[in-house]
């Protein structure tokens, strides 16, 4: 059980992954902008991505541990370091994964004035809460924990693999205000869910007159887990039909459901400027392929009574393992439904305050304010952001300051400072260029932890490549 809980806690600090995308979000000379604001303004006339290479997501982080607090140099064997380090995590510690690949992606503004943009994207998205008491109950046992109540409803995890296909719209209102909505179909490959679970095992000291000295308890036990699409791989042979499989469903073929981007962009004054969006608001409807595992259980264990009699007169010894593993089963019950269920897409809320300053970026050097309402475009912004996504045990946050400047027509730099789960000291960098009809872009998270990636709780790399069109 140790070296299970040491390989799951090794592989949950070098390889969890995050969502949020503060380095790209308001940065309006990139398509993919669109993706994480739908009411953004857009200065080009037509783009399409490089199919397979529009966009790379990939993020990386922990909440509660790096790799150099387990393997840094340290005098202390690695198992005190991992016991030192279960008890300073609580079960809001947590592991998350996603990533996502832009298979498709285009736009173009017609002549009703409104940008029309769509495309399909592959997403991995993942999240598993540490469940402290049971990784305690793990790696001490119980005998120095009786009358603690081991919590069960800790356990906490969710993942979905999925391929979305999206169709938006984007309109300015006005001089002042431009608005966006995005309509998502999801076909899902793979999906999960084990939340609101609750039960307790508790072990207590027996009178001595009782037939055995410990009584374990399991209280109040009720657990599920409920699965689609995870059911019929067991049948297939090889990962050549696997990966078939799973790509028949994603074109369709796998469990769909609905949701919505909006967003919009508001000038408040000729430099200052507001931003919000809301997104992934749906659910996927999970009926096929679905099969679910629940347990519900009082249950109270007095140990084997080992009868010694039977074996000092010439007696076999009856199968006590066997008849404890019957007994277990017989009151522990684990049903295998085949319900439907409905799972709600985490939803994303981004939002932001910029003050625009600098050059001007028009023909003129300053704009008319009496002839005109119109914000003029400047070389440099500064302000505030803010992202959330809902979560099984809440909301996850973060606050970034960011600074950007475009110093030609075809470079734009944005550097952020953000405070999240991860760390109180995230510094990114994005970059924009475009050469021609070629928009590339490039975004770093948490540069300073380069410097030594083990000390690192989060890492992330955005990239991709468009061909875009600018308006006249």
């Amino acid at each position: 059980m140790r070296s299970l809980l040491r390989l799951i806690i090794i592989l949950w600090i070098t390889s969890a992954i995050s969502q949020n995308k503060q380095v790209l979000y308001g940065m309006t000379d990139l398509p993919q902008n669109l993706l994480l604001n739908p009411g953004s303004k857009i200065p080009q006339k037509m783009h399409f991505g490089v199919p397979f290479l529009s966009q790379i997501h990939l993020n990386g982080g922990s909440s509660g541990v790096n790799a150099y607090d387990i393997f840094g140099n340290s005098d202390q064997d690695i198992n005190t370091i991992i016991r030192n380090k279960i008890f300073e995590l609580s079960d809001r510690d947590f592991f998350t994964a996603t990533q996502q690949l832009e298979i498709i992606n285009f736009g173009w503004l017609a002549k009703n004035k409104i940008y029309y943009s769509g495309g399909v994207y592959q997403e991995l998205d993942f999240i598993l809460y540490f469940p402290r008491d049971l990784a305690i109950l793990a790696w001490e046992g119980n005998s120095d924990y009786l009358n603690y109540e081991f919590d069960f409803g800790q356990i906490s995890t969710t993942g979905d693999l999925l391929s979305v296909y999206h169709f938006g719209a984007n309109k300015q209102i006005n001089d002042k205000l431009t608005v966006g909505v995005r309509a998502k179909l999801y076909s899902s490959m793979l999906s999960y869910k084990s939340t609101n679970n609750r039960g307790t095992f508790v072990t207590t000291l027996m009178d001595q007159d009782g037939p055995n000295i410990y009584e374990h308890t399991l209280k109040n036990m009720a657990m599920s887990i409920e699965t689609s699409g995870l059911a019929s791989l067991q049948d297939l042979n090889g990962s050549g039909e696997v990966r078939e499989n799973l790509m028949g469903r994603a074109l369709f073929g796998g469990n769909l459901g609905l949701g919505v981007d909006v967003g919009a962009t508001y000038d408040i004054t000729n430099n200052i400027t507001a931003s919000a969006s809301i997104l992934d608001l749906g659910a996927i409807f999970h009926t096929k392929d679905v099969e679910s595992y629940s347990v519900s259980s009082n249950y109270t264990l007095d140990g084997i009574e080992l009868l010694f009699p039977v074996i000092l007169n010439g007696g076999v010894a009856p199968p006590y393992f066997e008849d404890l593993e019957d007994e277990v089963e017989r009151e522990v019950v684990i049903d295998t439904l085949n319900n439907l269920y409905t799972q709600l897409r985490p939803i994303k809320v981004n939002a932001s305050l910029a003050y625009s300053f600098g050059r001007s970026l028009d023909d003129s050097e300053d704009c008319n304010c009496k002839k005109s309402s119109t914000a003029p475009a400047r070389n440099q912004q500064a302000g505030i952001q803010y992202y959330s996504i809902f979560r099984p045990k809440g909301p996850q946050l973060a606050g970034t300051l960011f600074y950007s400047r475009r110093f030609t027509n075809f470079l734009a730099l944005k550097a952020t400072y953000t405070v999240d789960s991860f760390s109180a000291s995230n510094i990114g960098l994005g970059l924009v260029a475009d050469i021609g009809v070629v928009n590339f872009y490039l975004a770093a998270d948490n540069l300073l932890g380069y410097q030594n990636l083990a000390k690192a709780k989060s890492v992330s790399l955005q990239l991709g490549f468009n061909i875009k069109i600018d308006r006249e």
